[in-house]
């Protein structure tokens, strides 16, 4: 049987071991990989390829780097040209039109960090986090022009722990998103694919998340609601309330049991900095102020002279 000839459309760290999963694999050819163009980066702001073209040019595979492969009608021209059996695409960040599409002879497929048609979007993972889903999963479905709207030709389903971080939980798709794309290949290879019609009853959004959606109201929700939205906000955009008029992040809180506060109403018990949730009072355990080092509640109460007040209600 000859081997596929395949374009792998992805650009961050995440899309990586799917891209290597392909490159290694023996019935897999890949012709291109198109990737997002390189970026300032760091503090001398110097050109960054993406992490998929660092791989690409470190393994000698043909790259394609645009801000907008639907415009690259050479580049088209070619794909037509090479009768292209599959194209892959996993956190691409284009939409693809429908003439790339219809391309490849078996189709396009895009890889997706939840079981479709749950949390369709940009931010499945923080957003199965923040509702305090106990499982998440990969899903590959054929790609049509709605969003992550195609029928699903393959699911694993991945258990959440129950305090696992949106960067731990990155790390624990990105690795099987790779599984479950060689899992795909053997089916699509030995033509065993199911094709899945979404059921439109059971979808869900999880839209691109914005730094402001860091923000604890504790006043208006529980501690459990706001643990989750701590742990799937975790690295990134990350979480903060306001401390004497200046940012503080928030890392992690536990419930107290023993005090009651109002929801909203802050107190220093001793070395614990304490603030009332809708139904318990949560204890802010390890935080950095604005201008400071990240450290524990007692490391910060002990550094600061003045009245403490914590303001969550507003940016």
């Amino acid at each position: 049987m000859k081997k596929l000839k395949t374009v792998f459309f992805g650009t961050p760290d995440f899309a990586v071991p799917a891209l290597e999963m392909l490159d290694k694999h023996p019935m897999i050819e890949i012709i291109g990989v198109v990737s997002m163009p390189d970026r300032p980066s760091g503090r001398g702001h110097k050109l960054r390829s993406p992490e998929v073209v660092e791989y690409a040019k470190a393994h000698k595979l043909p790259i394609i780097q645009t801000e907008n492969i639907n415009k690259e009608s050479q580049t088209l021209e070619q794909f037509k040209n090479a009768n292209v059996d599959l194209f892959v695409v996993l956190a691409f960040a284009q939409f693809l039109k429908q003439e790339l599409l219809d391309i490849p002879t078996k189709g396009c497929f895009n890889i997706h960090t939840s079981l479709l048609p749950k949390y369709r979007g940009a931010a499945p993972i923080q957003y199965a986090l923040m509702n305090g889903d106990q499982s998440t999963g990969v899903s590959i479905q054929k790609m049509v022009k709605k969003m992550d709207a195609g029928d699903v030709v393959w699911s694993s389903p991945v258990d959440i722990a129950p305090n696992e971080t949106g960067g731990q939980l990155y790390t624990k798709l990105k690795f099987q998103a790779a599984l479950s794309l060689n899992q795909f290949i053997e089916a699509l290879i030995e033509d065993k694919l199911e094709y899945i019609v979404q059921d439109e009853s059971g979808v869900s959004f999880a839209p691109t998340l914005k730094k402001d959606d860091g923000l604890l109201k504790f006043k208006d929700k529980t501690f459990d609601q706001l643990h989750n939205q701590i742990r799937a906000l975790d690295p990134w955009p990350g979480t903060f309330c306001f401390l004497n008029n200046k940012r503080l992040k928030v890392f992690s809180i536990s419930k107290i049991d023993e005090h009651s506060l109002e929801p909203g109403k802050t107190k220093v018990l001793g070395n614990k900095l304490l603030i009332g949730c809708l139904d318990s009072t949560a204890r802010i355990q390890d935080l950095q102020l604005e201008g400071k080092k990240r450290c524990t509640d007692s490391d910060l109460i002990n550094g600061l002279k003045d009245k403490i007040t914590i303001n969550s209600d507003s940016l």
